[in-house]
């Protein structure tokens, strides 16, 4: 007991501790990050003591200020901060999805710094409306008669579901009563919806005398859901977008598909698996489609809703829009990233995600190459890093059981172990993220930018000449 109050007797007073702090200190941090610090500090050294968990107590204040220092700096450091991809997954959702191109940072610069029109008509002078700014423009790209935008894309499935099957019944194949991202589920957005689901079909084969059989006077709508993060393989079957409309034109019930990762090009030519298109669906006759804007597309989070004219009157004028519409930033960089479109060459290259997705295996051999002579000329790689054949995924959901040919930079992590080290890596200045296989550490350079290679650079020459703390 006697040790556990000298302990406690040895901490710091917080006024001791902002005299001794060096003048520099004071005027770079606000003074409430430095205190709530230095108290969180001291707190934490406190239960440590008070748990018999402390291994060490700083010996002397040059220690404690350097602890101080530590939490300071944390604590005023952003939480949001850049991180380099090495994983080769394009579309990344926990590393923020789509990257925006020059243009779209441009725009978004402007909506930030700038008056904007955003609901002002300059050609009237009176009040105008958001979705106008980018409305034609998707309805250019897409064939549809109308669009309109919220905040992601489940947002946009909510809404539609709300405005046209409220009360109602909406009928759903059960293959295609998927989950989405943070355990979100088709039937339980229906459910929200106000919607009242009626599933169809078995698990791998749905028909369309599935659909026929269950109509009635109280059936609303038709859905079709694209199952862009799983397949069911084999013995299986599904309806048609084609078909589907032909059956809701016979019983005057509007259809619609929820696309998920919707596309606005045809990524075949590059090695990708064939996906509809947005322009595809719209052709089949669906009445309304919706689809990702952070996804295949390439742009920032953003649901897009597109169709009948009609029926995206009616959902604009739903209540809840209101609560999912989406802010300037959103429209800036959105429409930014769709009038790449109108020149598709252009946009292969202009559009981060784009241009990952249909790099050839031949240019990141290249890039490998040039990163390795670079570390050459200062240290030692052999038996340490190498250039080797990979394979990158899509991510986003998209394409799930595609990978696509890549090269990576393979470390050797040695006796530190690859789970020690890859905690290292995520811990530098500029964090990386990797993947590891087989006890080795993979850099995906899919997803290195060019950006990046100077600070990739840098790691690099760290773990060559590295003193790993296990």
């Amino acid at each position: 007991m006697n040790e556990l109050h000298s302990l406690l007797r040895q901490l710091p007073k917080i006024d001791r501790v902002l005299e001794s702090l060096d003048g520099n200190v004071r005027d770079q941090y606000p003074d409430f990050i430095i205190k709530t610090s230095i108290r969180e500090t001291i707190e934490k050294i406190r239960y440590q003591i008070l748990e018999n968990t402390l291994n060490k107590l700083p010996a002397n204040l040059e220690e404690w200020n350097f602890l101080f220092l530590e939490a300071i700096n944390k604590k005023y450091t952003p939480n949001l901060q850049r991180v380099i991809n090495g994983t080769g997954v394009v579309i990344h959702t926990n590393l923020g999805r789509s990257l925006l191109g020059t243009n779209a940072i441009s725009s978004l610069q402007t909506a930030g710094a700038s008056f904007t029109n955003l609901e002002f008509d300059l050609n009237t002078g009176l009040r105008g409306s958001r979705y106008s700014l980018v409305e034609e423009i998707i309805c250019d790209l897409t064939g549809a008669e109308s669009a309109i935008v919220v905040n992601n894309n489940a947002a946009a499935v909510l809404l539609a579901l709300n405005t046209l099957s409220l009360n109602k019944e909406v009928i759903v194949s059960r293959g295609q009563l998927v989950e989405i991202g943070g355990s979100f589920r088709i039937p339980d957005v229906m459910e929200s919806s106000g919607a009242k689901m009626v599933e169809v079909g078995a698990t791998n084969r749905t028909h369309l005398f599935d659909y026929e059989n269950v109509i009635c006077d109280e059936t609303s709508l038709l859905l079709k859901v694209h199952t862009s993060n799983f397949r069911v393989i084999g013995f299986t079957s599904d309806v048609s977008a084609v078909d589907l409309v032909a059956l809701g034109n016979e019983h005057n019930i509007p259809v619609m598909e929820d696309l998920g990762s919707g596309s606005l090009i045809d990524f075949s030519p590059w090695g990708l698996p064939k996906e509809p298109t947005v322009l595809e669906i719209v052709k089949a006759g669906v009445d309304v489609v919706t689809f990702s804007g952070d996804k295949l597309l390439g742009g920032p989070q953003a649901g897009i809703i597109v169709g009948k004219k009609d029926i995206i009157g009616r959902i604009k004028r739903n209540p809840m829009n209101r609560a999912l519409r989406i802010d300037k930033f959103t429209l800036a960089s959105l429409e930014s990233v769709l009038r790449e479109y109108y020149d598709l060459e252009k946009a292969l290259k202009s559009v981060p995600t784009l241009s990952m997705l249909t790099m050839d295996s031949k240019t990141l051999k290249k890039k490998g190459g040039n990163i390795l002579r670079q570390l050459k000329e200062t240290t030692t790689i052999e038996g340490h890093i190498q250039l080797q054949p990979t394979t990158s995924k899509v991510g986003g959901g998209a394409m799930p059981e595609h990978g696509i040919e890549s090269w990576a930079l393979v470390l050797d992590p040695g006796s530190d172990g690859a789970s020690n080290l890859e905690k290292w890596f995520r811990k530098l200045p500029v964090p990386l993220i990797l993947r590891i296989e087989n006890d080795a550490m993979i850099i995906d350079l899919r997803t290195i930018l060019e950006d990046d290679i100077a600070d990739l650079l840098c790691i690099l020459k760290k773990f060559l000449q590295r003193g790993i703390e296990n």
